[in-house]
């Protein structure tokens, strides 16, 4: 190895401690930043969607809460790679005028650091770039259960954009330092980057570890706004995450339970009850690949099965079902607006799973938005999110400004269905039309329910529950069979939950990034501070002192940031991220727990420096 390119490697390898922080950091912040683009790729979401899982109205909730949190991730991996690298850079000031002292032209230190800073900025790359990869691979192993080949084109687009920040933020500290003199590059003021004030009255009569923690902060301003706007950003983030995901979690968990909760067990004829449950099981991810003929008279239930399961002590409630795949058209309608009239949707098609239920004995509630079904007279419908938001939204290419299907009909046949209600339902990811019953058969002339749901009794041993319903339907039919639906509904509000739960994993990382961060500006606060440490301690201060100082000045930065980051974080949650959000006492205390115990994490590693160096001898502490 030349010289030239071996004298910044051993002098990164020499200052390890700080070299490690700094790669440590950039590799978080841009690791996170790969995987959220990756794992929203997977759910459908983001700039190139590579799977079709959730409902489109999910998707949407997703869509808005992973682009407010990729928006500060990044913003905040900005801050990061901004701060952390001009850190860097400006700590070599002293250096650079060592350097120049020896009568090296400019030119070459100037070489000498900027290869310093290409082999932080490759190095943390690379590295940023596996741990993003190897993050996706573990986390959609365990969520999705089977890993596709990620969009490796995301790889170069970050690096290219981390690479090109990293060289930006450190070069302008390395042309500072080019343009100072060998004596001025030396002095302190330049080294530790420090702003020299007049005299600081700023708690002048108070006790000696305020006025040094408050002097040192105001002779580093510049630094310490930095910091505070960075944490600031943190919190922020951090706020939104967990108060957002965990309020988010709880109201869409609650929308799918509406539809899937009460029903667990079906009846049906085996062709029927394995279609049912993989149209269920299609909200994890399960591609239905195969036609399957709704209407055939075959899969009807004679009406007997439904009084015997109705008899059984262990049955609460049992719900009759025709289930058909039709074609649907959109009836638009008009009102009045200025005294003109607007028409309100248009006239689309499209195809539905129709569902036709009895609004008079339903065990599950359809309506996440609106009402559910109360009657056959007018026909109501319910439709499913999906068909909501493909075929019930403003489109100007067909010149539809506004669309709303509460106030439109859904036409299935030659009959029309005034939607009443939308809900979020995980049966063929949301693609569903709801309809009486009754109606559905005289719409279509099928002959009948071909799908029975039953509601247990919680008391009951289910075991020996479902043995009796089996046997009882055997004995009228031994073609029909039960099928437990507990396990897919399990399934489908496990994956929803741990959906959530990855979508704010990711901030986390940021936040590890933020603390390592916070770890390396109270090691540049004790650096500085050596000196006077060193004198203070000869004189017999208790070594404590050093403690006290670190944590005034980590307290003063902490409380600031959190104060700023959270009190947004709450408005900006409450405001924008999810209408008619379900919060409960409990949601509140969890949420509360979660950020002063991050809070005071952070102040606790914030003061590893400081107690490090109050175990220090005097002597290794002056030199």
């Amino acid at each position: 190895m030349s010289s030239s390119a071996g004298f910044p490697i051993n002098d990164l390898l020499r200052r390890r401690v700080q070299t490690g922080i700094v790669i440590t950091t950039l590799t978080l912040s841009i690791a996170s930043t790969l995987f959220l683009l990756l794992f929203s790729s997977r759910l459908g979401i983001g700039i190139a969607s590579a799977s079709n899982t959730l409902t489109l109205g999910l998707t949407t909730v997703f869509t808005q809460f992973i682009t407010f949190i990729g928006i500060l991730i990044f913003i905040v991996g900005a801050i990061l790679t901004s701060f952390i690298v001009s850190l860097m850079m400006a700590q070599r000031t002293r250096d650079f005028g060592l350097i120049k002292a020896a009568g090296c032209p400019n030119s070459l230190v100037g070489g000498y650091f900027m290869t310093e800073l290409l082999s932080v900025a490759t190095i943390s790359c690379l590295l940023g770039l596996i741990s993003g990869f190897l993050a996706d691979y573990i986390v959609v192993n365990i969520v999705f259960g089977d890993y596709a080949l990620a969009n490796w084109w995301f790889a170069p687009l970050i690096f290219v954009l981390f690479f090109g920040l990293i060289v930006f933020f450190g070069l302008q500290p390395i042309l500072k330092a080019s343009r100072l003199s060998a004596a001025e590059a030396i002095s302190p003021v330049n080294y530790y980057g420090l702003i020299i004030t007049g005299k600081s009255k700023i708690l002048s009569h108070s006790k000696l570890t305020w006025r040094i923690a408050s002097r040192s902060m105001v002779r580093r301003i510049s630094p310490t706004a930095r910091m505070v706007i960075m944490l600031s950003t943190v919190f922020l983030l951090l706020t939104i995450t967990v108060a957002g995901g965990i309020i988010a979690n709880d109201t869409t968990t609650s929308w799918l339970a509406k539809t899937t909760a009460g029903p667990t067990i079906a009846i049906a004829y085996n062709a029927m009850g394995e279609q049912y449950e993989l149209l269920l099981s299609k909200f994890t991810g399960t591609q239905d690949t195969t036609f399957f003929n709704y209407s055939d008279r075959n899969l009807a239930i004679p009406a007997v099965i439904e009084d015997k399961i109705s008899s059984l002590s262990a049955v609460t409630s049992v719900e009759k079902r025709l289930i058909l795949y039709k074609e649907v058209t959109e009836i638009s309608n008009s009102t009045a607006i200025n005294g003109n009239h607007v028409s309100i949707g248009g006239n689309r098609q499209g195809t539905s799973l129709v569902i036709g239920i009895d609004p008079q004995n339903m065990v599950t509630t359809f309506s996440s938005k609106g009402q559910s079904i109360t009657s056959n007279i007018p026909p109501e419908a319910v439709i499913g999110d999906s068909i909501a938001q493909t075929m019930y939204y403003p489109d100007k290419n067909l010149k539809i400004n506004l669309s709303e299907p509460l106030s439109e009909s859904i036409k299935i046949e030659n009959t029309t269905f005034r939607i009443v209600g939308v809900c979020i339902d995980a049966l063929n990811n949301g693609h569903v039309t709801y309809v009486p019953l009754d109606k559905l058969i005289d719409t279509t002339i099928a002959s009948g329910p071909n799908l029975l749901l039953a509601t247990l009794n919680e008391s009951v041993d289910r075991t020996a529950a479902l043995l009796e319903i089996e046997n009882t339907v055997k004995s009228v039919d031994p073609a029909l069979e039960v099928f437990d639906l507990r396990q897919t509904n399990d399934a489908n509000t496990a994956f929803l939950h741990a959906t959530w739960q990855t979508v704010m994993f990711i901030p986390l990382v940021t936040l590890v990034s933020a603390i390592i961060c916070l770890v390396g500006y109270m090691m540049l606060f004790i650096d500085e501070q050596r000196q006077e440490f060193a004198v203070l301690r000869a004189v017999g201060v208790r070594p404590k002192l050093i403690i006290e100082v670190s944590a005034i000045q980590s307290m003063i930065v902490l409380l600031g940031s959190f104060g700023v980051g959270t009190s947004f974080g709450v408005i900006t949650t409450l405001m924008t991220l999810m209408a008619d959000p379900l919060i409960t006492s409990t949601t509140i205390a969890i949420i509360m727990s979660l950020l002063i115990s991050t809070l005071l994490v952070m102040f606790t590693l914030s003061l590893y420096p400081a107690i490090k160096l109050s175990k220090t001898s005097i002597l290794k502490i002056a030199t």
